[in-house]
């Protein structure tokens, strides 16, 4: 009987007989095969990339020209949850390079047409914890502001949440509690995507098996999402435009993490 850290059994993880060990060298291999597919396919991953890029770009410009400024946080904290599902069609991308096909948007519809159903509904169990995690923030910052902070500008925003104790308290929660949903949403998402882009599989398979995967290979994947979670940010960092590049970049690797780390 195979041991895990903490002393769990690898055999009392279900579909822990899909799963690989795979070691910390791994991620930086997957990062630059999904560099080298980004490549392989530039047009159509960067023409992808943009929409994700427009839709952010959008949201923060519409946010800034509404009292609800204090939000940009939550929502871009948040679309790294909707990271598994964003990707999705750059891991089918990555697919049909694989399989020495021509990529192309007809053969990521019909990649995803195939098993539409648990890719909904995992989807959709993705969607439901952003939506909980703004609701979340929300309630957070409603108990801890000060009722004024709300209306204030960038400057003052900023200067309330680090100088204040009300910003102060409001900072370490959110901080932990968007630790605890983002590791949800990754040990959920890490391989449950392109499990249900690949194989003709449930929903909860997918996402039980996703949750084996990263607790066999805990460190491994801890580097793994502290490099997805630098490639996302880089791209925010770039007036959203920059995920363009990174957000491709890191969907063609979460496939070759994928076939890395979940067995055939």
């Amino acid at each position: 009987m195979s041991v895990i850290h903490g002393g769990a059994s690898a055999s009392s993880l279900p579909y822990s007989n899909s799963v690989r060990l795979v070691g910390a060298d791994q991620p930086f291999k997957w990062l630059a095969a999904g560099w080298r597919d980004f490549l392989a396919a530039p047009a159509l991953s960067a023409a992808y990339g943009l929409v994700f890029a427009a839709v952010g770009l959008a949201l923060a410009l519409a946010l800034w020209r509404t009292p609800f400024l204090y939000m940009m946080l939550p929502l871009g904290s948040g679309f790294m949850l909707l990271g598994p599902v964003a990707t999705t069609g750059f891991q089918v991308i990555s697919r049909e390079i694989e399989r020495g096909r021509r990529p192309s948007f007809a053969a990521a519809f019909d990649a995803l047409n195939a098993n539409a159903g648990p890719i909904f509904y995992a989807a959709l169990t993705f969607l439901l914890l952003f939506l909980a995690w703004l609701r979340i923030s929300e309630l957070l910052f409603a108990l801890t502001f000060p009722p004024e902070a709300a209306s204030l500008d960038p400057q003052a925003l900023l200067k309330a949440t680090f100088f204040t104790a009300g910003g102060l308290e409001f900072l370490a929660l959110f901080v932990l509690l968007g630790f605890v949903a983002a590791a949800l949403a990754f040990a959920g998402g890490a391989f449950a995507l392109p499990m249900l882009v690949d194989r003709p599989v449930g929903a909860f398979e997918a996402i039980a098996t996703s949750f084996s995967a990263v607790t066999l290979n805990l460190r491994t994947m801890a580097l793994w999402a502290g490099l997805l979670v630098a490639l996302t940010v880089v791209g925010m960092a770039l007036f959203f435009v920059g995920l363009a590049v990174t957000l491709p970049v890191a969907g063609h690797a979460a496939w070759h993490a994928y076939r890395g780390t979940i067995r055939l």
